[in-house]
């Protein structure tokens, strides 16, 4: 198990591997993916697309898509209840109850043939047995939570009548209909301006606080993740290759990764051949390099890096700050 905030953990994801089947093999997208969450704390799970960010939630949601999905193995633990495994009809009664998500992008995820106010009232019927009436009050305070404008007026308006930022905030007061005891937001600023990305983020973490969530904030923005994590976990190829506060992430990033992450953020104090791409992309889950998956794009590779498999362990002298990296990190053990 990797390392667990201080407070007893609201969801707990332990080793696990989700594959999916290509050419009649399976391949593992997630492998060995362990982490956990408190309530009223917000871990990022940060890395470029390909990198097996948004599996991750969709493993928690029981989302899949199967046959060609799976999870093959580890635990999802949400207040000591394993999710793996569980019937169809059970996992619908966790979903948008005890878990909830916002999906990356709104329009596809709103049903634009139902108004805003039938949608956000929808879970309150199913997991609240709430009456029309009711459910549709409890409907209009939770657009009200989430600041639309003249939510009352709007109430019956559909999807295209919203510009970007309001249907975010739809979709926001649809996953805390039923006050979740976890939220997962898979890139919500995605595709929004910079303005309405900060009254967003702002907005989650009022939320968060509010209700006293657990969240787990999915970006590739770690412009984002300075202003909303505690904890951040960098993901690579299917594997966590760091984890630790967003304070020593930012102060003292270990793995090559991460600080390739940063080298490639542009910013107004440092001029324009200081920003750095990283060479090459993700591999595909069905190519993936022996040894360490990122040597084929890391400056400081090794032989050794290509020999055997980092585990994510301890930094020395850093009990809560992990990493996977035999060069960065040269306490940190190797398995063949």
């Amino acid at each position: 198990m990797n390392p667990s905030p201080q407070e007893q953990p609201i969801l707990v994801v332990d080793r696990l591997v989700t594959e999916f089947r290509i050419r009649g093999r399976w391949w593992p997208a997630v492998r060995d993916v362990s982490f956990s969450l408190a309530r009223n704390e917000t871990l990022a799970l940060v890395g470029e697309s390909g990198c097996g960010k948004s599996v991750t939630a969709l493993s928690i949601m029981g989302l899949v898509p199967s046959p060609q999905g799976r999870i093959a193995s580890g635990r999802i633990l949400v207040d000591g209840r394993d999710l793996v495994g569980l019937p169809e009809h059970e996992l619908e009664h966790v979903r948008g109850d005890r878990v909830a998500m916002v999906f990356q992008e709104p329009m596809s995820s709103l049903n634009p043939v139902l108004t805003i106010g039938f949608q956000v009232a929808e879970s309150l019927r199913y997991h609240r047995g709430l009456s029309g009436r009711d459910a549709d009050t409890a409907a209009l305070a939770l657009l009200d939570e989430v600041k639309i404008p003249s939510a009352r007026q709007r109430f019956n308006d559909y999807p295209h009548q919203f510009s970007g930022g309001m249907r975010q905030r739809v979709m926001i007061a649809m996953a805390l209909a039923c006050q979740p005891d976890v939220l997962l937001a898979d890139e919500p600023t995605t595709a929004l301006d910079v303005t309405i990305q900060a009254q967003v983020l702002a907005l989650l973490d009022e939320l968060k606080r509010a209700h006293g969530m657990a969240v787990l904030f999915i970006t590739h923005n770690l412009g984002v993740v300075a202003n909303i994590a505690d904890r951040v976990a960098v993901m690579y190829a299917g594997e966590i290759v760091e984890l630790a506060s967003a304070e020593a992430i930012f102060d003292r990033p270990t793995h090559p990764y991460t600080e390739a992450l940063f080298s490639a953020i542009p910013r107004v104090d440092r001029a324009v051949d200081t920003l750095h791409a990283i060479p090459g992309q993700v591999p595909p889950v069905d190519r993936m390099p022996r040894g360490c998956r990122f040597a084929p794009r890391c400056a400081l590779r090794e032989p050794r890096c290509t020999a055997s498999d980092p585990v994510l362990a301890p930094i020395a002298g850093e009990s809560a700050h992990w990493a996977r990296c035999t060069v960065r990190a040269p306490a940190i053990d190797v398995v063949a």
